[in-house]
């Protein structure tokens, strides 16, 4: 069984679930592609996640960087390995596909399945895959929406009135 919770957000109404208060298996947008849905035999606990909200709230509020959060998400080794990699991307910065890959100590090549496990990530805003941009410094791809994307990006300070500063993140 899954405990959930929604917590408003700027992004819109967030739904927060995971399998015990505070384990969080996924944090999803309303919209969101391949984002987790309600189901019958989830059980609703508005406090099971007030950890989790209260950071959410302080990261929105820009006096969170980094999110300390006991998290119970269910991939692939591929796609864990992954989404470790996006939590070392620093907050206000941008790193492209390539460079994730990179990261996670794969061949740059494998830019389309790291594409692939950061379309599933399951930890919108605490994984951040809104700072994975193009190669070409162009705003692609986000489960939640482009929009919601400029928005994170704008927040962190990446994002000015309109360019994206490259504040790109060079993994050594």
């Amino acid at each position: 069984m899954m405990l959930y919770a929604t917590h408003p957000s700027p992004l819109g109404e967030l739904l927060v679930a995971g399998p015990e208060p505070g384990a969080v298996a996924s944090i999803t947008v309303p919209g969101q592609k391949r984002g987790a849905t309600v189901q019958p035999d989830w059980r609703r606990d508005d406090g099971a996640f007030s950890a989790v909200a209260e950071q959410l709230d302080a990261y929105f509020a820009g006096d969170l960087k980094e999110f300390d959060l006991t998290l119970a998400t269910r991939g692939t080794d591929f796609r864990e390995r992954v989404w470790a990699a996006l939590d070392e991307i620093p907050y206000g910065s941008t790193v492209t596909y390539g460079g994730l890959a990179a990261m996670a100590g794969l061949d740059p090549r494998a830019v389309r399945a790291v594409g692939g496990a950061v379309g599933s990530n399951p930890l919108t805003v605490v994984h951040p895959c809104h700072r994975v941009i193009g190669a070409d410094g162009t705003l692609t791809g986000y489960a939640g929406g482009l929009d919601r994307k400029r928005q994170l990006l704008t927040l962190e300070g990446v994002l000015g009135q309109e360019e994206l500063q490259l504040p790109l993140y060079v993994s050594q």
